[in-house]
This record gives structure tokens, C-alpha cells and sequence, in this order.
């Protein structure tokens, strides 16, 4: 396991589901420039960024292409690369088809499924958290389809201007787009992640178990000390977790600031 320790005063930040291009153009640039906004926020503390997956609403890397725009976040994220910021950055199951692109051309270490890590004394579980848990049956199988090297292969016989236009047809169909049903807490027992945790922490204890995909800020106690967060998103709730060096915490950016959020607490 990786092990990170924090320099003086310096922090650990995680972030997931921009959705960078929903639900149209204008809407995704003003969020992707609060984004931006909070990434200058952080610069002057962070040693290293998690972005946890579903940053771009759709997302494909043909050999030479790939989709148009978010540039800003790009050259955004580069440029914290290139000041010395460790930037992770995950597969989410809308952004999964990305490939050698962020990682030769701005420098992120790319997480494909999930991390184990350590930061100072306390271990950390990160995933995007799609597949994770029990259920959602009809969603693994998708996933076992659309990460299969055959299926994206032939995907990529498609011309460009074709495959992202149908690929965002899809992508419209997602929950990203009914924000108001993923609001709900379902209590922890119905909460497939925090089952997740609470099945993986018989095999191994990790102090933190952080994911996205959820799309509700949640903090939800487990045995021994241990917490699930969840990272919420960025279209209704422009949430997000610091980890200081000794706990970690929901924060929301608000209006260029940064501020406490306490979302769905269940201790």
C-alpha cells in the first residue's frame, strides 16, 4: 500500500462527478468554471487531489481524437501537475472509456477501478463506487461490456462526429439528469456502498472509505472508527472531502468560498 505524508500544513482533497457537458453548454461551462474556482482555492495547501471519477459527463479517447471542449480543467489540472500536486484521477462509469491521454499529455496517475492508500496514519479506500455492493445487476453486466477491450474496440471503428453524438444520447439518460431521485437517503441499511464497506471491513480495516457516484454527500459511521463519505456531486451540491492530515470532512464550495457541509450524517 502507497503511503503519502503530508509536509506542514499541507492537505489531501477528493472530488468526483462534475458531469463536465451536462446538461448543456452553458450550464456545464459556468460549472466548470467554479470548478476551476476551487481548484486555485486549493492549490496554495494541496500535496494531492483525488478526482474520483465522472468528471466529464461522456468521455472517449480515439487514437487521435478526443471529445471536444473542457479545455479549461484540462490546462487547469496540468498546470497543478506541473506545480508538483499529485492528481489521481479515476475512471468513472460515465467517463470510463479514457485512456493514455491524461496521463501523457498532463501527467495525472490514472486509477482505473479502485486505490488503497495510506495519508499520514490513516488508510483510505477510493473508488468511483459504481459495481460496488449488492444489486444493480443490469449495471455490472453493462460494465463488463463497456470495459471489454473487443467491445471498445469496435466502438472506436465508429467515426467520432457519430459515436460521441450517440454516446451522449445515452449518457442523457443517466440519473446525472434526475438529480432529485438520487437526493434521498435510503438509511445506511439500503445504502449498497455503505454495505460494501461493512462487508469489506471483515476482510481488512480502512479507516476511510471514500467514493462518488452516489451523488449525495453522505458521512456514515462503521465499526472500529471507521467512515464511509460520500463525495456528492457538482450539478445540485458542489461538495467535496479534505483530509488535514488527521480527519477528513465534508466541505461545500459556495460562491467562491469554502465552507462546512455536513450533508447526510449517520454516526
Amino acid at each position: 500500500m502507497k503511503h503519502i505524508i503530508l509536509n506542514n500544513n499541507k492537505k489531501a482533497y477528493f472530488a468526483s462527478d462534475f458531469h463536465l457537458g451536462a446538461p448543456n453548454k452553458t450550464e456545464s461551462r459556468n460549472r466548470e468554471d467554479q470548478i476551476i474556482g476551487w481548484l486555485d482555492h486549493i492549490k496554495k495547501d494541496a500535496q494531492v487531489i483525488f478526482l474520483v471519477g465522472d468528471i466529464f459527463d461522456f468521455w472517449y479517447e480515439y487514437r487521435k481524437v478526443i471529445p471536444k471542449g473542457f479545455i479549461r480543467i484540462q490546462g487547469k489540472i496540468a498546470e497543478l501537475v506541473d506545480q508538483g500536486i499529485e492528481v489521481y484521477f479515476f475512471l468513472g462509469n460515465h467517463d470510463m472509456w479514457m485512456k493514455n491521454y491524461f496521463i501523457e499529455e498532463i501527467g495525472v496517475q490514472m486509477v482505473e477501478n479502485e486505490i488503497k492508500i495510506k495519508i499520514n496514519d490513516h488508510s483510505f479506500f477510493i473508488a468511483h463506487g459504481d459495481g460496488l455492493g449488492p444489486g444493480d445487476v443490469g449495471y455490472k453486466f453493462i460494465k463488463k461490456v463497456f470495459r471489454n477491450r473487443v467491445c471498445q474496440f469496435l466502438f472506436a471503428l465508429v467515426h467520432p462526429s457519430l459515436g460521441i453524438s450517440i454516446a451522449n444520447y445515452f449518457s442523457k439518460s443517466s440519473r446525472s439528469y434526475n438529480g432529485k431521485s438520487d437526493e434521498k437517503y435510503l438509511t445506511k441499511e439500503n445504502e449498497w456502498l455503505y454495505l460494501f464497506c461493512k462487508d469489506y471491513l471483515n476482510i481488512e480495516h480502512m479507516d476511510y472509505f471514500i467514493f462518488g457516484h452516489r451523488h449525495l454527500p453522505m458521512e456514515i459511521g462503521l465499526k472500529k472508527g471507521a467512515k464511509y463519505l460520500n463525495l456528492g456531486e457538482w450539478i445540485n451540491f458542489r461538495t467535496y472531502v479534505t483530509y488535514d492530515g488527521e480527519t477528513a470532512y465534508l466541505s461545500e464550495w459556495k460562491e467562491g468560498t469554502s465552507l462546512p457541509f455536513k450533508g447526510i450524517v449517520d454516526l
